[in-house]
Formats: structure tokens, sequence, C-alpha cells
């Protein structure tokens, strides 16, 4: 008897697979897992979050720039507000006047170079053919050439296109004082407020804050405005120092233009570290090397040895409870900070290299140096006594050798 024949249900695909042994795929292999859409979608919005914050940074960066200039500011002038507040002023009024004041004075000493740098430009260029005259023997005595009359003509010819170029330029160059002024207003708003309003912005900040890191905030804080603040007024201090010296030794030597070579003397030799002292007195030397070459040598005589009283006396005392930095560190901070914001930047480097300093050696944890040759610092006394220690060590030693050879 013929049995009847069952239909078959397995799809034909699958009886392929069965026959080449691989078999149907199971749901778990197939599936992906769900995690990878998920971290998918974070890696793109983290990238366009990243894109966004770039674009928002260069777009904001003049404003932060402002905001962290403003925020130096405030440090360096709190000092002087909190001794203000302290004898009963209010704190705004007293933040007022200290800014106000700041101001003043330094309006007041530019309208006090201004009609002197006038002057005595204006003498420069009455005195300008002797000075050529001069240049003129000193370049054929040392370096066997000869400025011409022509070449003077051509140098001043183009300088008087320049000139002509600058004033068709006016209107650009109005702009960009309007905003420089703009700058320094906003500045000056911003670093008021945070003066002004100090304590109630640290309450605030320290409001979302656990009571640790309320004090860890309020020290770091503190430090910035101590660095700060001894910084602008040590260096300032040494500047006037600088300047007023300078000006007696220019005076002295009969060196044309000495108040506007010793103020230039004092605040680039204070406010550039390490190699500020040479490169201010660069100006002095050329005009005094200009007049008489013996004014020269004796002004560079007075920069060598006034540059080791300011270190060895001046500095110590002044900047013995301010920013002690390594001159080495100084002059790396500054160069960076003006890679990163020019002039602005290297001014501002230092104080923030002072802070990072303290607040770092503040939760380092100090321990004992191993002592070896590698680590042990001889003073100069020291080394002498040792070598005349040894000196007198091979002395004695020979002394024997000598004894024992004796018959």
């Amino acid at each position: 008897m013929a049995t009847p024949e069952v239909p078959s249900s397995i799809d034909p695909s699958t009886a392929r697979a069965e026959a080449a042994g691989t078999g149907p795929a199971s749901p778990e292999v197939s599936r992906m897992p769900p995690w990878i859409p998920r971290l998918i979608l974070l890696v793109i919005l983290s990238g366009f979050a990243a894109f966004a914050a770039l674009t928002l940074f260069r777009k904001l960066r003049d404003l932060i720039v402002w905001l962290i200039t403003a925020l130096f500011l405030s440090f360096a002038l709190e000092p002087a507000v909190n001794w203000l507040a302290r004898r009963g002023w209010r704190r705004g009024l007293a933040t007022g006047v200290v800014i106000v004041g700041v101001a003043l004075a330094f309006l007041t000493l530019l309208g006090l170079m201004v009609p002197l740098v006038v002057n005595q430009v204006q003498q420069l260029v009455n005195e300008l053919p002797g000075l050529l005259d001069r240049a003129n023997t000193y370049s054929q005595r040392w370096f066997h050439y000869t400025l011409t009359k022509k070449e003077i003509l051509d140098w001043i010819a183009n300088a008087k296109i320049d000139i002509r170029n600058v004033a068709s330029n006016v209107a650009s160059i109005g702009a960009r004082i309007l905003g420089i002024v703009f700058q320094l207003l906003t500045i000056l708003l911003f670093t008021f407020y945070l003066v002004a309003d100090g304590p109630r912005f640290r309450r605030t900040l320290c409001s979302v804050l656990t009571p640790r890191r309320q004090r860890e905030v309020l020290d770091v804080w503190e430090i910035a405005i101590d660095k700060t603040g001894g910084y602008l007024y040590s260096r300032l201090l040494l500047a006037a120092l600088s300047a007023f010296f300078s000006f007696v030794v220019l005076m002295i030597l009969g060196v044309p233009f000495a108040v506007p070579l010793a103020l230039w003397m004092g605040f680039v030799s204070q406010f550039i570290p390490v190699v500020g002292t040479y490169i201010a007195a660069a100006v002095p030397l050329l005009v005094a090397l200009l007049s008489d070459p013996w004014s020269a040598l004796f002004f560079l005589v007075y920069v060598l040895v006034y540059q080791q009283i300011e270190n060895y006396l001046f500095s110590p005392r002044i900047t013995a409870r301010t920013m002690q930095l390594h001159p080495a560190v100084a002059f790396f901070s500054a160069l960076a900070g003006g890679s990163l914001n020019g002039v602005v930047g290297a001014f501002l480097a230092l104080p923030a290299a002072a802070i990072i300093q303290a607040i770092i050696s503040s939760y380092l944890t100090r321990h004992e140096v191993v002592e070896t040759e590698l680590t042990r610092e001889i003073a100069p006394a020291d080394a002498r006594e040792e070598r005349a220690g040894a000196k007198r060590a091979r002395l004695l030693d020979r002394l024997r050798r000598r004894g024992a050879g004796a018959p």
C-alpha cells in the first residue's frame, strides 16, 4: 500500500543551508548589541559639541582675554581696596577711588611725557645732521662704510612716503584707537565689578561647594591676590628706583633725552624678566654712544653695577614676601605668555606662574633629599676651604713620603 506523500514545509534556503552544513543564524548572533547605537550617537554628539565649543571660543576669544586681564587687575587692586574698606569706606566707593586714582596717575604721567617727548623729538630733528655726521665718522672708522648724502636723502624720502601712507589711513587708525579705548573701558568695568562685589561673588561661588572645597577655593583666591598684588607693587617700586638712578646718571653724563630714557629704563628693566635690564639699556647706550663714546662706556659700567646692587640689595628686600620665581621659570613663562597673547600675555604670565607655583607648593609634600655629589650645594667659601684642605692633605702626604724615604 502506497504511503501518502506529505508536503514539505521546509524553506528551500534553509534546506540549502542545512545541506551546506551551516544551519540558520541564531537571533542572538544576528542582532546588533544595544550599546553600539548609543556609542555611535554619543561620538557624533561629542564631535558636534567639541566643534561648537571651539567655534564659540574663537568668537569669544577677545572677551575671554579681557575677562582674564580684569581678573588679574582685580587681584592687584584688591589689597588697596581692602585697606580702605577696613577704615570704613564703602567697598564700591573704595574701588572707584582706587581705579580713578590709578587712571589719573597714568594720564598725568602721559600728559607730562607727551610735551617732553615732542620737545625732545624736535631737538632730535634739529640735531639730526650732527648725529649723522658722527655716525658717518664711526661707520668709516669701525666698518669702513660711508653714509652718503644720497642714501640719507633716499631714507628721508621713504620716510615721507610712509608718513603719507599713514596720513591716508587716518580713518582706520582712528577706528583702531576707538577699539582700544573700548577694550580698556570694558576691562576696567569688569575689574570694578570683580573688586567691588568680590565678597558677594565669592559667597555665590562657594555656596555650591562643600566646606572642604570652599576652603580650597578661598585659599587659592588668597594666594592669587597676594602674589599678583605683591608682584605689581614690587615691580613698580623697583621700576621707580631704576628710573631715578638712571636719570641721575644720565644727567651727570650729559646724555640728551634723560627723562624719557630713564622712564624707558625703569619700566622695561622691571617688567621684562631676566634680560629686561639689558634690553632697556640698549637705547640709552645707543644715544650716549652717538653723543660721546666715553659717556656710553660709563653708562654701561653703571648698568652692570646697578644690576648687581638691585639683585643683592633692593630686590631681596622688596620681593621677599611677594613673588619668588626662578629666572629660568620666569623667562619661560614670559615667552609662553607672549606666544599665546602678545604683550598682554607676557605681562600676565609672571603672576600666573607665581600663582601656579604657590598652589602646587601648598599641595606637595617635601621629603628629605639624599646627600650625594649631584645634590650637594657648595657655597663659594666652602669650596675654597675644601680646595685649601685638599692642598694641605696633598702637601702632608708628600712630606710623609719624603720622610719615609729618608735614611
